[in-house]
């Protein structure tokens, strides 16, 4: 029996109806979304040719070893918040383990409407193959602040025809999660369907057309191991990394899911192997068709990024590439969604533990999901539609690697360490070889990339404000580092029980 209080309190209130099926769909939708459709030319243009194939295996290895650190703690710790969860738990409920978990969820409110935003913009772009004025700027600002010993930080934004698209398409999704948690499982399956879809005819199209010699064009300095090389590898690492996240979706919906302990780390583990291998096939089909060069070209310009649209024209003509598009925009859509779905329910799962703004825990009287932490970060999401999706992508990325994925792989090595008796329904594979080697490819996707800094500033800066805000917070609430008297971290005993 699960001992965890709150994870009880938010059982009684939400509704076990994910099953594996429902499950992966959510992951696989969340992972594919419109990324390997519209920054195919930008990782291209990181390393200059068709060996930036390597960002995508790579990609997919480091996918495999960090999905396998979710899957030990999404089976160990199967309630809703995900990450929240974990390193709470990981670190001591009553001592630091709640000032670093306050901070992943502080940045959560930046980093999950990144995410989303990113996917709405991305279908926004997509829009511009219809009607290509949606490219065209009305207006853009450039906003500097130099900050002490930060430096400079930089924040430019945009205001396209495909903006106001990006906004509404946020709203959709918001209507149609506001609902009960049993009606979105059809949902996800339907807007699966669509993405597989969409995939399978890329994949099949490029393979009945393959033409090796341009697929395998690499330029003569392709795999000269160069510092350049290692700066483009890093940078289509990092789009790569934005690409395969989502398999963990599922973790932030613990307390709606069906035997957790055997549902997550399964639909974790299928969702990436089969995005792994959609992801390899559909870049190898279109490399095959469309020139790289042609790739490069658009990416250098930031526009006509709708390669799948280009692809399908030069297969069957003007009505393929026009179905492509409405299809990607579906995939795209069915990305936000999801994404809108699984980030909204951390916030509350913080909140209902004490440790957030207390709205977020507010559960709709009918509907039964928190409708207060959905509606505020579909609003952040509309505002960051305003961004550029090569933005939207790095500061994303940079800011969920370190104030997230880097602790909680860390945090899985602790937690074998500070609690051996913990029960673990799934045990990471070749421990703790994953683990090691996620930290790694983390670690060079933040430093081994140009311009590096301009994100980790972003990153650092979250820091300050979310430790100015937990030590308020923690001041005026009694509550460590400001108890007279800790209570007892039973995190720190081997009995295995949850607090």
């Amino acid at each position: 029996m699960n001992s965890d209080p709150d994870q009880a309190d938010s059982s009684r209130t939400l509704i076990r109806g994910i099953g594996l099926g429902s499950a992966t769909a959510l992951n696989m939708i969340d992972m594919i979304g419109v990324g390997p459709f519209i920054t195919m030319p930008l990782i291209i243009s990181a390393m200059g040719g068709p060996q930036a194939m390597l960002g995508w295996v790579l990609g997919a290895v480091f996918a495999i070893c960090d999905g396998l650190i979710w899957a030990e703690l999404g089976a160990a710790f199967p309630g809703s918040g995900g990450s929240y969860r974990y390193l709470r738990e990981i670190y001591g409920p009553k001592s630091l383990g709640r000032l670093v978990s306050f901070l992943f969820i502080w940045q959560l409110s930046f980093s999950a409407p990144l995410s989303i935003a990113s996917g709405a913009v991305g279908l926004a772009a997509y829009a511009a193959y219809f009607w290509p004025g949606l490219e065209q700027p009305l207006s853009s600002h450039a906003f500097q602040l130099g900050l002490p010993l930060l430096g400079t930080i930089q924040v430019r934004w945009q205001l396209l025809g495909s903006t106001f698209i990006a906004i509404l398409i946020v709203l959709l999704a918001l209507v149609l999660l506001y609902r009960k948690i049993t009606s979105i499982g059809w949902i996800s399956k339907l807007l699966l369907a669509g993405v597989i879809g969409t995939m399978l005819w890329v994949i099949v199209t490029g393979l009945t057309h393959f033409n090796a010699a341009q697929a395998f064009s690499f330029p003569p300095d392709a795999f000269n191991l160069s510092h350049n090389f290692f700066l483009g590898l890093a940078s289509a690492m990092l789009i790569a990394t934005y690409d395969y996240w989502g398999y963990y979706n599922v973790c932030f919906l613990g307390d709606e899911v069906k035997d957790p302990g055997r549902t997550i780390p399964r639909a974790l583990l299928l969702s990436i192997l089969l995005v792994a291998c959609l992801y390899t096939l559909m870049n190898l089909s279109v490399l095959a068709v469309v020139p790289w060069r042609e790739l490069l070209t658009g990416a250098q310009s930031n526009k006509g990024l709708y390669v799948i649209s280009v692809f399908m024209h030069k297969v069957y003509g003007p009505w393929a590439a026009g179905t492509a598009t409405v299809l990607v925009m579906w995939t795209a859509f069915a990305s936000v969604f999801s994404l809108l779905l699984g980030y909204s329910r951390v916030p509350y799962a913080a909140a209902l533990d004490g440790n957030y703004f207390r709205a977020f825990a507010r559960i709709h009287p009918e509907y039964r999901f928190p409708h207060i932490s959905l509606l505020a970060l579909a609003g952040m999401a509309m505002l960051f539609c305003f961004f550029s999706l090569a933005d939207l992508i790095a500061a994303l990325v940079v800011i969920r690697i370190s104030l997230q994925f880097l602790l909680q792989a860390v945090g899985v090595i602790v937690l074998r360490i500070r609690r051996p008796g913990l029960p673990r329904p799934f045990r990471m594979w070749f421990y703790p070889l994953p683990a090691l080697l996620a930290i790694t490819g983390f670690i060079f996707i933040l430093t081994k990339r140009p311009d590096a800094l301009k994100q980790i500033r972003y990153t650092v800066l979250i820091v300050i404000a979310g430790l100015a805000v937990y030590m308020f917070r923690a001041w005026r609430g009694r509550q460590w580092p400001f108890t007279s008297k800790l209570s007892p971290d039973l995190s720190e005993f081997p009995s295995g029980g949850t607090v």
